[in-house]
């Protein structure tokens, strides 16, 4: 338990139903749904939409979406890819010819078709008990009406100002009057709100027909962009078969590639070899173990994550007990390997992740993101849609598992997440923060399961990175004698710029009946229950 004479704060319990999200008003939404007969398929696809208004440098329906759900808390584990595709005039030979050996992200080549849309309405139709268009009745509101901007949402687009400046559109809509809004300032998405209830009127095709996909395609093809109608008439995610690992007696669920799960995964075999209860939670030794784990299956990700419907991603062999046992041992404890993988992907860091449970136990693990900070920087004119810059995620050597081609699906950092035990599920999770969010589950993971921390406390602990360079970016409340020890391991370590992403929890008691929630501090959210 926390030292109640420190700031913080506690979990929050529950027993009909319970939201956590990255920001106040997405988590009442979610609350008010659940509340008004809304199941939490429904909730879940609620909050988000409000969280695209209210939060549009993290999130946006010019993004993309993964979920996990389990149906009354069972184990039947139902997994969702709603990840957008490259255009399909999108080849490596194309980018060869016109002299383009990277995707930059404010380029409409960094722009894949969103597919967030298309996948809210899906699962709403499948699993949820209300209308798309009572879903999405909030963030219309929102949007049309005001919301008070967020401290941390304030900062975020301070960050993004140069990028926000690029764009006519995005100029007028995220900076008004030419300045940033403030915390507290009503802000307000006027073509945004009569997009959303184009959505609410038409379904999905609402986005993927007619005049707001049109105008998404003639903005991107005015910049040069490959993009065509057909590829938004053709968008469509699919229920994909969930991959999982076995650590500390629990079944950890993740999302299968394209998306970054399995390195989740592959970092938690490793990590089961070690008695982590052992070792202090924000000690150099612990810390090590981490980010040495974390080097070598980030080193798997980037050679082998892409989409397996377009190459092959040999996914048993890398969740083997053989594999892990190889990588295992290459940490030594002693010292920090000198060789540090090689990293193919580009950085990113702004998504939300949002989980709900009802009081039929429904638990829907939900992400969704636009990548970096406003994605692309690219906003359709007409629409007040804020473009992704998922395309970042592929590469361009074609014989890289994860290059582009037409139709194809990136290298995703999103991650949901679900825990589950005796035949339950025990709790929706998931860290957001691009290239982090592998590291964050299971530093999420090894807190609350090894570690003994509550829920909060888990979210809360200060967090350490590898990143691409070699330098293990270290959030300022990890202690200076652990970074020391650190350094005397070997490990170059400095200061992060922004903390580590940012996550959400619900552990679900079975025998009590009750719900025990947690919410990031990192970000504007909370967790409510009732």
């Amino acid at each position: 338990m926390r030292n109640l004479e420190l700031p913080g704060r506690s979990p929050v319990h529950a027993t009909g139903g319970m939201a956590a999200t990255s920001n106040p008003l997405s988590t009442m939404a979610a609350i008010t749904m659940l509340q008004s007969g809304g199941n939490a398929v429904d909730a879940a696809v609620t909050a988000c939409a409000v969280q695209c208004v209210v939060e549009p440098e993290s999130t946006g329906i010019g993004g993309d979406c993964f979920a996990l759900f389990a149906p009354r808390g069972g184990t039947g584990i139902v997994a969702y890819n709603g990840s957008g595709r490259a255009p399909m005039a999108a080849t490596a030979d194309w980018f060869a010819a016109n002299g383009i050996d990277r995707i930059q992200r404010t380029t409409p080549h960094a722009v894949t078709v969103p597919g967030a849309v298309d996948a809210w309405a899906r699962l709403v139709a499948d699993h949820g008990r209300k209308t798309l268009g009572e879903v999405l009745e909030p963030a219309i509101r929102y949007a049309r009406d005001g919301y008070p901007i967020h401290s941390r949402v304030s900062e975020d687009f301070a960050s993004q100002v140069d990028i926000l400046r690029r764009d006519p559109t995005a100029t007028r809509i995220f900076l008004p009057g030419g300045d940033l809004p403030k915390p507290g300032q009503l802000h307000r998405q006027p073509e945004l709100a009569a997009t959303l209830e184009c959505i609410a009127e038409h379904g999905r095709d609402g986005f993927y027909k007619g005049p707001v996909a049109e105008d998404i395609v003639t903005y991107l093809r005015s910049l040069g962009g490959l993009h065509a109608i057909e590829d938004f008439e053709a968008a469509e995610g699919e229920y994909v078969e969930p991959i999982k690992t076995v650590y500390r007696g629990y079944e950890v669920y993740e999302c299968p590639p394209n998306g970054q799960g399995i390195t989740a995964l592959i970092m938690l075999n490793i990590l089961s070899g070690f008695d982590l209860a052992a070792l202090e939670p924000l000690s150099a030794e612990r810390l090590h173990l981490e980010i040495e784990a974390a080097r070598l299956a980030y080193r798997d990700r980037n050679s082998y994550v892409a989409d397996p419907s377009k190459a092959r991603v040999p996914v048993a062999e890398l969740l083997s007990d053989r594999h892990a046992q190889r990588l295992r041992a290459a940490i030594r404890r002693d010292r920090a390997m000198q060789a540090v993988p090689p990293n193919h992907m580009t950085a990113g860091s702004d998504t939300v992740y949002l989980c709900v449970v009802d009081s039929d136990r429904n638990a829907v693990s939900f992400i969704n993101s636009l990548f970096n900070s406003f994605g692309s920087g690219l906003v359709s004119p007409r629409t007040g849609v804020a473009l992704q810059n998922r395309g970042c995620g592929f590469v361009l050597d074609p014989e890289h598992p994860n290059c582009i081609a037409p139709g194809k699906r990136p290298f995703h950092t999103i991650i949901p997440g679900m825990l589950v035990k005796d035949g339950h599920a025990v709790m929706p999770f998931g860290v957001m923060g691009g290239q982090y969010q592998a590291v964050g589950h299971a530093h999420l993971l090894t807190n609350h399961l090894d570690l003994g921390l509550d829920l909060q406390e888990s979210l809360d602990l200060p967090r350490v990175f590898p990143n691409a360079d070699g330098v293990v970016e270290v959030e300022s409340g990890v202690p200076a004698e652990a970074v020391a020890g650190l350094e005397r391991l070997g490990h170059r370590t400095g200061p992060t710029e922004r903390p580590h992403g940012g996550g959400q929890a619900i552990r679900i008691d079975w025998e009590e009946g009750v719900l025990t929630g947690g919410s990031d501090p990192r970000k504007d959210g909370c967790a409510i229950g009732y």
